[in-house]
């Protein structure tokens, strides 16, 4: 495996691991999955086409893997170029027209209106990092924005005036997105209170840093969120189920699927239908429990 391979690799097991907050467990699969195709593989990355993709799995069928572990392999393969795309590290999709059936359908993982309410109001560490990491929680449960997202937000892009910041999303696409009054004020403290002191007479034109005047990474915030849901209860917890809530919790409050569409930043309103899904199972587990007849 070439360096630059390897390189893609890490990069896109490290987006499954924040972003998408799976666990140990699938990022292994992914990882095995990607490995042995990059062996397979004498082009790079960027050259592989839609016959190079077919040649492998018919390599993979002739071995005799079965029909599941074929479908795994092109989800790990379609996941890892879409995340190239994504972040312009190849130029073209060879597995755009390549099309498996769904064995399975996974809802995302959300917390409960409860589970939030605690996590908000949980007091958080003393000093001028419990004031930064209370505004990153909030305004990531406020606008549904993807970790690296909230992490790359400069002060320009934040509009507390109006009620709202400019988020930049894959593809470098500019989104409004509304602001609530709680998270503008938490916003504003640390503003006022934290940040200064953490820019020790420096500068920089990002919002959340580190000890450091560095804007705080993907990784530093995913470790202190768990260290927050843990002290709650919440063994398992990802920023990328904040904005899962945030969608979800959104639709059942009555938000029509356009706006969340637009608030999330999805290119494909398909992609937000997944949470109309979540909304309809809680329908039934309420008609189930609260219906005499079921």
């Amino acid at each position: 495996m070439n360096a630059k391979a390897r390189q893609d690799l890490e990069a896109f097991i490290d987006h499954l691991s924040v972003e998408k907050g799976l666990s140990r467990n699938t990022q292994l699969a992914y990882a095995r999955d990607l490995c042995r195709f990059i062996s397979w593989m004498s082009a790079s990355l960027e050259a592989i086409r839609k016959e190079d993709i077919v040649a492998y799995l018919a390599h993979l069928k002739g071995k005799g893997l079965s029909s599941a572990t074929l479908s795994r392999n092109v989800s790990s393969l379609r996941g890892f170029f879409q995340f190239l795309i994504g972040s312009k590290r190849v130029s073209r999709d060879p597995l755009a027209r390549i099309s498996t059936q769904r064995r399975s359908f996974h809802l995302p993982r959300t917390l409960t209106l409860q589970e939030i309410e605690r996590l908000l109001n949980l007091p958080k560490r003393d000093g001028l990092l419990g004031l930064r990491d209370d505004a990153m929680i909030e305004l990531l449960y406020a606008t549904g924005l993807r970790v690296s997202e909230l992490v790359s937000l400069k002060l320009a892009d934040l509009h507390p005036e109006g009620e709202y910041l400019l988020a930049r999303g894959k593809g470098d696409k500019e989104r409004v997105v509304p602001l609530s009054p709680i998270a503008i004020q938490k916003t504003d403290l640390y503003l006022n209170r934290c940040r200064p002191l953490l820019l020790k007479g420096g500068d920089s034109p990002f919002l959340f840093l580190n000890r450091s005047r560095q804007p705080i990474s993907r990784q530093g915030f995913w470790k202190n969120l768990r260290l927050y849901a843990k002290q709650i209860g919440i063994q398992r917890l990802s920023p990328h189920m904040l904005r899962h809530s945030f969608a979800t919790h959104l639709l059942e409050g009555g938000a029509d699927l356009r706006s969340v569409q637009g608030m999330l930043g999805h290119a494909d309103i398909s992609t937000t239908q997944i949470y109309t899904h979540v909304t309809t199972r809680r329908l039934k587990q309420v008609h189930e429990k609260s219906h005499p007849r079921s």
